[in-house]
């Protein structure tokens, strides 16, 4: 009895195993080569007003967000109407709508109020100190900087309109880790293939202990029983003169 419900127990699991990683393995195989792709675009760095974070000539993954979904101290692709030629150009967003950010000596920044660490910012003390700022960047817009501060044509450069902030409906996408990128979905693949493997294994076990809790239970005819045939040849036996 207890190995009948020891397969019973066995063959549950399986039938909730098997369909969990069924459906991760679904899902990274979406994140690697679905869905995930669509939304993503190769670009190649072509200045120099993102170094040393990226240098020109350097591959980057973009991904798609939308307004809602984009964070200070993202790297984004930006199209500007009326700006850089129409050419699309990757900057740091420093402030979202609402924010207050100030620069009283061109090289530090606060927002709201707290001065910012920024160790992505290349520091050449030969390079002269940008323009001093103080703005409040309007709702549904973005303030954004380069990190190589003396070699950025930024939102510093435009403080007259709409206080040098883009639109966030402007942003093409933000700069993503390809090695975070790809590890996630890798790692989600391997913990659904696992719970897959899991699952089938228990459900042979089940399937195996319940085949033999039947077998020790099965109930022996009488006339199949280990005496039976022996007895009766006696008894003829017995009975003949």
């Amino acid at each position: 009895m207890q190995s009948r419900r020891a397969g019973r127990g066995l063959r549950v699991a399986a039938w909730v195993l098997v369909p969990l990683g069924l459906v991760l393995l679904l899902g990274a195989a979406r994140g690697i080569g679905g869905t995930g792709v669509l939304d993503r675009e190769r670009i190649t760095v072509a200045g120099e007003a993102m170094r040393p974070t990226y240098s020109p000539g350097e591959q980057l993954t973009i991904e798609r967000v939308d307004a809602a979904g984009i964070r200070r101290g993202d790297v984004v692709l930006v199209s500007v109407p009326g700006r850089y030629g129409g050419a699309p150009v990757l900057q740091r967003v420093i402030g979202l709508g609402g924010d207050h950010v100030e620069s009283r000596d061109g090289t530090r920044v606060a927002v709201n109020g707290e001065e910012i660490d920024e160790p992505y910012v290349m520091r050449d003390k030969f390079a002269s100190a940008g323009p001093s700022y103080d703005v409040t960047v309007p709702e549904g817009r973005l303030f954004l900087l380069g990190d190589h501060r003396a070699n950025a044509n930024d939102s510093r450069y435009f403080l007259g309109e709409h206080s040098g902030s883009v639109a966030a409906s402007d942003v093409r996408g933000r700069v993503v880790d390809e090695s975070a990128a790809s590890v996630g979905p890798l790692a989600l693949g391997a913990f659904g293939a696992l719970l897959t493997l899991a699952g089938v294994g228990l459900g042979v076990g089940g399937y195996v202990a319940g085949q033999r809790a039947r077998s020790a239970g099965a109930v022996v005819p009488p006339w199949a029983g280990p005496h039976s045939e022996g007895g009766a040849s006696a008894s003829t036996v017995h009975g003949n003169p």
